[in-house]
């Protein structure tokens, strides 16, 4: 069993940054490939990037590259989401996920789920 925490979310304008974390507990964080999912107010959720156990593979929705990264400590049980030039479509909740395979793939099959994080973009 994984449980998931994010934080770091909040209200910010149009062309700034945020931070998201997700902290892990459990002693074999560095096994599971971490994803970042986000959800919209009458969307569907989607997929934003996911990262390996070991860090050194990423794989990004075309809607974030270049602006989001992902990467993780796992001496510290942490996934990290970092997000810049932000936009107010960025706006939405924002999920971390685990799961016991890596796959550069936007599907949600994933086998634990955070309770989300709100990040707001104002124009």
């Amino acid at each position: 069993q994984v449980r998931l925490v994010e934080s770091g979310g909040g209200l910010v304008q149009a062309g700034g940054s945020l931070r998201l974390s997700c902290a892990a507990s459990g002693r074999t964080f560095s096994s599971y490939a971490m994803g970042w999912f986000r959800q919209a107010p009458g969307k569907e959720r989607e997929f934003a990037a996911v990262i390996s156990g070991s860090g050194r593979r990423t794989y990004y929705a075309d809607s974030v590259k270049g602006r989001f990264t992902i990467s993780r400590d796992n001496a510290k049980n942490t996934v990290y989401l970092q997000m810049n030039s932000l936009k107010p479509g960025d706006t939405a909740v924002y999920y971390c996920a685990a799961d016991t395979a890596y796959r550069a793939s936007s599907r949600p099959d994933y086998d634990y789920w955070g309770q989300g994080t709100q990040v707001t973009v104002s124009s």
